[in-house]
């Protein structure tokens, strides 16, 4: 298994469904054998985010909070948790658990056997568990989004946009560090930038349920997804290949 995992959950206006999924992870943390930590993003919200993280870090050291000072966009919440973990590997995992947090270990088994220091939970390949759909025109959107990024930034990756990853440290350290999209494209600079670095990639199916309480609005941020997507190549074209 993972000598170490840091665990960056990004979260803007949360309080409400923090508890439970602050709950399955420490009990998950607790059965794991190995040390983690988790670390909760308050990306600038305006609800009791930040006083339930505290509340459980009360309980729990292992549970910290990192605040930034205005909202910023998910993009940025998840690049400051991973430049602030400290441990061996950093698992990003979104607050409602749409993928359990078991599923980690699907992610380290597949990373381990192929040598991989990324490795990304997918809806889109043969062994994905997709319990409970996004209405149909999420998922056409959806499959659309994904024919440009592969077309543009990487293809062969069936789906960038599963909130479930998991990154050796060091590198997540280089690509993070180069990073500059601050809202829901970040995963394909993410990988974009793995890739021209030249880290393997593995996409691995992982069990997941729409959250109905989802605040993505389909059209806004799908088209400002497609504009980050247009920048990502222009932003790092200095890049060797």
């Amino acid at each position: 298994m993972l000598p170490s995992l840091s665990i960056v959950v990004p979260a803007y206006n949360e309080a409400l469904r923090l508890p439970a999924s602050l709950s399955a992870i420490t009990v998950w943390m607790d059965a794991c054998g190995f040390d983690v930590e988790l670390i909760v993003v308050d990306d600038g919200s305006r609800d009791d985010t930040a006083a339930t993280v505290e509340a459980a870090g009360r309980q729990d050291p292992r549970v910290r909070l990192h605040r930034l000072a205005r909202n910023s966009g998910k993009g940025a919440a998840v690049r400051a948790g991973a430049l602030a973990a400290t441990k061996a590997w950093v698992l990003i995992s979104d607050a409602d658990l749409s993928t359990p947090i078991e599923e980690v270990e699907r992610l380290a088994a597949a990373a381990i056997a192929r040598g991989a220091p990324v490795a990304i939970g997918s809806r889109d390949v043969p062994d994905s568990d997709i319990q409970d759909h996004q209405p149909w025109y999420r998922e056409a959107m959806g499959r659309t989004f994904n024919r440009i990024v592969q077309a543009l930034a990487v293809p062969g990756v069936h789906d960038t946009q599963c909130g479930f990853k998991l990154i050796r440290a060091d590198v997540a350290r280089a690509v993070f560090g180069r990073a500059t999209v601050d809202g829901f494209a970040f995963d394909v600079e993410m990988l974009y930038l793995a890739r021209r670095l030249g880290f393997a990639i593995v996409e691995v199916g992982v069990r997941w349920r729409n959250d109905q309480r989802s605040t993505v609005d389909p059209i806004r941020d799908s088209a400002k997804m497609f504009v980050d997507v247009l920048k990502i190549r222009f932003r790092h074209r200095g890049m060797a290949d």
